[in-house]
């Protein structure tokens, strides 16, 4: 079979190679595939019909072209993945249970946010309670972090040089050469707005509240699902299961060992917020608790404060006292762009963006801004649901164009390390696949993915 990815369009297409959901996976339901037909065994893992099917129809969705040869990529990278979970196994490689909670519960809060509609109404439309799909999703998030894991170990030395990325874009033909829509450099400035002491007292009185209310004989699961700033709540109403050492931050596994069965704590603090703690079981390094979380909200006053500082940092911008990049660096609270100057990353370690890459709130603000520009102070709410305010650098714009490696040197740089990281895979594929028992549907010998290299 040739190597996977052939052109730069497959590359773009593919990126970093991740299994496919699997048919059970809640997202895909409705999508009238008929299934559950194993079309491949890799030791004890095994690749459905469905997962190939999914993955290739989402190829297509995202304007690829119909090819069997595609269909083979996708199903070689499948058996691949199932492959890297045998060996992983063999070679003890483990990802820590607390990553595959936190990635399992990110999902499920995508899902439940995405569905629109309530727990009871989301387990009727899939027909399985939450913890049966929750259960599903921790398989599928574990897969995905123990092929990532075995992937950057086998290709963590790949490099690749500027003359090794001109080679590659010159090789692709250019009919083949992808077509991208307008871009941008954009950067920001974060300050998150800091929750005065009042703020905070109150937070701790209303959970004072609730714990009076709990000890006075109201069900703890619904005040949890009613006040709890937890996203699981909604299916697990504040329990937390069983849970090591190391696993939690290490305020709750603090107070989880000073608290005796069915005790609940005094509000204390995390990184999260305020929480109550009923301890419910123990025994020896392990403990079950259940717990509800409340976030203290910044005031008026408090989004004020940021608005004030930020826009009195940007006067100095814009009066050429200091660099946006540098004041980004120095002041920003955003961890992710501060680092870069202020600056989105694209992926790839660029810093152009597509714009339908853009967070829609960024997009429109910048419709009405000029290149070069920075804009007033924005309240915004961050990914981790803080209160923040912001001011943004629209640095340029890129019109929609065909790839070239002046406006797209990242892109292709990338492509071509994927490319390389790609055939240094299928060697270890071809070396591993002889260590573990490995069958294929007869129906897709023509892909020829068991064939000698």
């Amino acid at each position: 079979m040739k190597h996977i990815i052939k052109y730069i369009a497959l590359v773009f297409a593919f990126g970093a190679i991740v299994p496919a959901a699997s048919a059970q996976d809640p997202e895909a339901a409705g999508t009238g595939f008929v299934v559950d037909e194993i079309i491949s065994k890799v030791d004890n893992y095994i690749v459905l019909k469905s997962d190939l099917e999914r993955a290739y129809q989402d190829y297509l969705t995202n304007g690829g072209s119909a090819s069997q040869q595609v269909r083979c990529q996708y199903l070689a990278l499948l058996i691949r993945n199932k492959l890297m979970m045998a060996k992983a196994e063999m070679d003890s490689v483990v990802v820590p249970d607390a990553d595959v909670d936190q990635y399992t519960q990110r999902k499920m809060d995508m899902i439940i946010a995405q569905a629109g509609v309530s727990p009871d109404e989301l387990e009727e439309r899939y027909g399985k309670t939450l913890e049966q799909i929750r259960l599903e999703i921790r398989d599928q998030e574990r897969e995905q972090l123990v092929v990532r894991k075995m992937q950057e170990e086998i290709t963590k030395s790949i490099t690749v040089t500027p003359a090794e990325v001109k080679r590659f874009f010159h090789k692709i033909p250019k009919d083949s050469l992808p077509y991208f829509s307008a871009s941008v450099e954009v950067a920001q400035i974060v300050k998150i707005a800091t929750v005065s002491g009042e703020q905070e007292n109150l937070t701790k009185g209303e959970l004072i509240g609730i714990r009076n209310r709990i000890l006075s004989g109201e069900d703890f699961a619904t005040l949890a699902k009613k006040y709890s700033d937890d996203p699981s709540v909604t299916s697990n109403g504040g329990d937390m299961g069983w849970s090591g050492r190391g696993r939690m931050v290490p305020e709750y596994e603090a107070m989880a060992f000073k608290l005796k069965p069915n005790e609940i704590s005094m509000p204390f603090k995390s990184q999260f917020g305020y929480h109550i703690m009923q301890l419910l079981e123990r025994r020896g390094n392990e403990y079950r608790s259940r717990h509800i979380l409340i976030s203290p909200k910044p005031s008026e006053q408090d989004i004020q404060k940021a608005t004030r500082y930020l826009d009195s940092l940007r006067n100095l911008i814009v009066s050429d006292s200091i660099k946006f990049q540098k004041a980004a660096k120095e002041y920003s609270d955003d961890v992710e762009t501060k680092g870069n100057g202020g600056f989105f990353n694209d992926g790839d370690g660029g810093m152009r963006l597509m714009v339908d890459e853009l967070d829609p709130v960024v997009f429109f603000k910048l419709d009405s801004m000029d290149v070069g520009g920075v804009s007033k102070p924005i309240t915004y709410r961050t990914d981790e649901g803080k209160d923040a305010v912001r001011i943004l650098y629209y640095k340029s714009r890129l019109a929609p164009h065909q790839a070239s490696l002046d406006a797209d040197w990242s892109r292709i740089q990338a492509a071509t390390l994927n490319e390389k990281k790609d055939k240094v895979l299928q060697k270890w594929f071809d070396k591993a696949r002889k260590d573990v028992f490995i069958s294929i549907d007869p129906s897709y010998d023509y892909c020829g993915i068991l064939d000698e290299h």
